[in-house]
């Protein structure tokens, strides 16, 4: 598949959580929380970021409803992505982040840190898990003619963005 560079990113009203992957696009790791600030310096920090590891896609996490629709806060969400995509000329694309903070808070309480002390922390592991699912699916959207992961059969998990 080659040469592959994502920033996933946590937008929230407080933080926004960043990750990014290997150059292989098998792993997804967390790599700072920006706090919210002006818009024009949040462009600024993800633009060094952006030149730094010569990324090629965003991948936002949008924040669907418990029964699938796009609230306020995921209209929020895409329209603040629509703006980064549009400063930083570069393509964007979601996941459904249902429950990756919840996933993060587990995370952090099994290797025993507070999730309460670490808010961005909370935010930067959920923006690696966004991106590891846009990974994950990236990988296996090419699958094998005739088998589950042929696009012809039914995949929910993609129809839903993964969860």
């Amino acid at each position: 598949m080659g040469f592959v560079s994502a920033l996933g990113l946590d937008i929230g009203s407080k933080r926004t959580g960043v990750a990014g992957c290997d150059r292989t696009g098998l792993i997804a790791t967390g790599l700072t929380t920006l706090e919210a600030r002006t818009f024009n310096q949040m462009v600024s920090e993800l633009r060094d970021l952006v030149n730094q590891r010569q990324v090629q896609v965003l991948v936002v996490g949008l924040p669907y409803t418990m029964d699938g629709s796009l609230g306020s806060q995921a209209k929020q969400v895409q329209k603040k992505a629509r703006r980064l995509s549009a400063a930083l000329d570069l393509p964007v694309e979601y996941v459904d982040e249902r429950l990756t903070s919840f996933q993060a808070e587990q995370m952090m309480i099994a290797q025993r840190q507070s999730p309460s002390r670490n808010r961005a922390m909370i935010d930067r592991k959920a923006a690696a898990i966004i991106l590891q699912q846009w990974l994950d699916q990236r990988r296996n959207a090419t699958p094998s003619p005739g088998d589950a992961g042929d696009p012809s059969y039914p995949r929910e998990d993609l129809l839903h963005g993964g969860l």
